[in-house]
């Protein structure tokens, strides 16, 4: 559900920051990812896809799509005389010839395909991580047709940082600690912890029109703990050479979400939309 964009692994002992994006594709943990992100947010973004009239016949562009999940419910939605386009910069865990095309692309550093055809431009959890995001924006708006949707849809963990709302024992306590690390890995990396409240505004000074925004909190049950030990063992090596944590403390942190004994939630996901003004 994200554009993957590789780099070095961070370097505790030079001091400088690190490059690329943390939770990247090349991992088999972003398959586990993919699975639990799908299971929380799927069901909200076909929700919008409907909302926006996204039906048969309709072109569509799935930016930073990830996994195969959204392609295939857009393929779905749009039929035979449709189209999706399934962009990511690793798009190793998509599945050409599935109802959709896909392709590899950078919407930071590459032009927009097939500008100005798209009724439906969506990305979910991938701008909030590109420290270039204004472009990438502008990549997409480029891509709509003339009365054409954008939705992004990005997390705001600055609005909501804890992985358990109710602290009330030790383990509750480390989950949060845990969460902590891995928010300030994302913020080393370049990701912005505030972003998913600033999407309505962005998307009108962007020149869209009918800008609206929705919000969506899961909190606790199983998606939402297999998504967090899916996180945590994704990075496990990152929290580790940044200090963030020791092997002791993420075993136990494992433990515990195998054990049950934790609520875990999530930053609240904002999805916003607004339309291209029709010309004339």
């Amino acid at each position: 559900m994200t554009s993957s964009h590789d780099g070095d692994r961070p370097d505790p002992t030079d001091g400088a920051p690190a490059r690329g994006y943390l939770l990247d594709n090349a991992r088999a943990e972003a398959g586990e990812r993919f699975v639990w992100l799908a299971e929380l947010f799927d069901g909200v973004t076909r929700g919008h896809f409907g909302r926006l009239g996204i039906g048969a016949g309709s072109r569509c562009w799935e930016v930073g799509a990830g996994g195969p999940g959204i392609p295939e419910a857009l393929a779905a939605a749009v039929g035979p005389t449709g189209y999706v386009l399934a962009t990511d910069i690793d798009p190793s865990w998509l599945k050409d010839g599935e109802g959709y095309e896909v392709r590899r692309h950078d919407v930071v550093a590459d032009p927009a395909p097939e500008p100005g055809t798209f009724d439906l431009v969506h990305a979910r959890l991938v701008l909030v991580h590109l420290p270039d995001r204004a472009r990438a924006l502008a990549t997409m708006v480029a891509a709509l047709r003339p009365g054409g949707w954008l939705l992004i849809e990005d997390a705001d963990t600055a609005l909501q940082p804890l992985a358990c709302l109710d602290d009330s024992g030790p383990a509750q306590r480390r989950a949060n600690r845990l969460r902590g690390g891995v928010r300030e890995l994302l913020s080393g990396r370049g990701a912005d912890l505030s972003f998913g409240r600033t999407l309505p505004r962005i998307l009108r000074e962007a020149g869209l029109v009918d800008v609206a925004a929705a919000g969506t909190f899961p909190v606790g049950g199983p998606a939402c703990n297999r998504l967090e030990a899916a996180t945590i063992r994704h990075v496990r090596g990152e929290l580790l050479a940044a200090r963030l944590a020791d092997d002791a403390e993420i075993d136990a942190h494992l433990a515990s979400i195998e054990a049950g004994e934790l609520d875990l939630t999530l930053a609240p996901l904002i999805s916003a939309w607004g339309r291209r003004p029709i010309e004339g």
